[in-house]
């Protein structure tokens, strides 16, 4: 009786650590005080509103490394970058008030309306008033009412994005959950589902069915947050993650499985599907029945298109009508992974070549997308914005969207489904000849061992 006791003892003791570890050491003074803004955080963690200025959540650049012809100098993200997902960026898509549509209504837009600030300390700003203006909570609390994230015109005129600074979302600190990260990365590029095409859930996902969250795989040290290498994402805070982080270089039973883990990502059969948008129309609007316009979107579910395979070696070729992986099956570092491909229509410069940027809020108010582009050369300093727009010409960039989410191991591609002569890769495309081709899909290499792993699921 007296070691039942104990060990009651014990696991009651430990149930009150674990208890009194989960409430946030701050919150009586939260009740009694209020919650001021990253002031009130710095009270336990002196110097983190400083340090997340410096990461790409705060600065949306950085400098990039693996893509070709940038300035190794200069930073590059959805600061300044042009591409056909977005077709801006946020030094011509600034947070505004668009003209007046044909209703005379006027809406708030631009590419940074995730930032994590108030407008007014925008992206890449510093000092004591942009850490004064970090939302801490927008990641951080599970009780946010992002309904407060709007933007507004403040009493002198200036365009400020609310924020949830209430004691109720204060209260409610903790690991960012798959809300507050999805809030602004599941709806990137137009809309729901539209830029990455996945949704991060037990349905779509087996990280997510196992109750796992996005910092559990993307664990930030100091606000620096590792990502992979989407040759379409290029602003990083220089910590990369990937699937061996975790799983090692031999994850599987099977020899014959981790004899490919040298030359195929664990992506390309772990991921068979993806969605999103397939292609866009920047040069052609159409109304919607709010009576605002938006570019012309073809669109695709979660899991509802199939990857397309290439080999990439983590160095990304960048040019005005593509942007993917580079890569070869025998430069002897590049591996097999899956992407998405997307197709984005747009104007160029006819004369340079180069792909220009556009205004959201000119098309938006009217579906004049060459006012989008004038406006747009005449915020970036370009001469005479007017004739860039009328000599801009439309063309077609194709981008590579890693495929990195959407994760599977009851639906993982197996031996067939790669070396069947009808299966996913088209050998003689990624360089084999044509009898390494025919070798590769020769049944002699799956046969016997799917007869048995069929026998054992009867």
């Amino acid at each position: 009786m007296r070691r039942s006791a104990l060990v009651g003892s014990m696991l009651f003791a430990l149930l009150q650590a674990t208890s009194a570890r989960a409430e946030h050491p701050g919150k009586s003074e939260i009740e009694k005080s209020g919650y001021a803004g990253p002031s009130t955080c710095e009270r336990c963690h002196p110097g983190k509103a400083k340090e997340f200025l410096g990461t790409v959540h705060w600065k949306h650049a950085s400098r990039v490394d693996n893509v070709e012809h940038l300035d190794p100098k200069a930073e590059y993200g959805m600061k300044n970058r042009i591409y056909t997902m977005c077709n801006g960026n946020d030094v011509v898509n600034d947070l505004k008030e668009t003209p007046k549509n044909a209703a005379g209504k006027s809406k708030f837009t631009g590419c940074n309306t995730c930032h994590p600030g108030n407008h007014l300390s925008d992206v890449g700003s510093t000092g004591p008033e942009a850490e004064a203006a970090v939302d801490c909570l927008v990641c951080h609390s599970t009780d946010y009412d992002f309904r407060q994230r709007k933007p507004h015109l403040d009493d002198r005129g200036r365009v400020v994005m609310g924020q949830d600074r209430s004691t109720k979302a204060a209260l409610s600190i903790g690991k960012p959950t798959v809300k507050n990260c999805m809030t602004c990365h599941e709806a990137a590029g137009g809309g729901v589902l539209v830029k990455r095409g996945f949704a991060f859930n037990k349905d779509t996902d087996a990280h997510a069915a196992k109750g796992m969250v996005c910092v559990d795989c993307h664990a930030a040290k100091n606000h620096k947050m590792p990502t992979g290498y989407d040759p379409n994402n290029w602003a990083n805070d220089g910590v990369r993650l990937s699937c061996a982080g975790c799983h090692g270089e031999k994850p599987h039973k099977l020899a014959a499985y981790n004899d490919h883990t040298a030359r195929i990502a664990c992506q390309t059969c772990h991921i068979p599907r993806t969605g999103g948008a397939v292609a866009k129309d920047f040069t052609v609007w159409e109304r919607g029945a709010d009576g605002y316009y938006e570019p012309t979107t073809l669109k695709k579910e979660a899991n509802e298109t199939a990857p397309v395979y290439a080999w990439y070696d983590k160095t990304v070729r960048n040019e005005p009508h593509f942007i993917g992986p580079h890569g070869s099956r025998k430069d002897g570092k590049s591996k097999l992974y899956p992407f998405k491909i997307y197709m984005g229509k747009a104007f160029y410069d006819r004369k340079t070549g180069q792909l220009l940027s556009m205004d959201f809020a000119p098309p938006m108010a009217t579906g004049d997308t060459r006012a989008g582009v004038e406006s747009a050369a005449r915020t970036l300093g370009m001469k005479n914005p007017a004739q860039v727009a009328k000599d801009a010409v439309p063309g077609w960039q194709t981008i590579y969207f890693g495929s990195d989410h959407l994760v599977t191991r009851s639906k993982a591609l197996n031996c067939i489904n790669c070396h069947g002569v009808n299966g996913v890769l088209d050998f003689k495309a990624l360089g084999y000849s044509h009898a390494e081709a025919r070798k590769l899909t020769n049944p002699e290499i799956y046969f016997k061992q799917l007869v048995q792993q069929q026998k054992e699921e009867w």
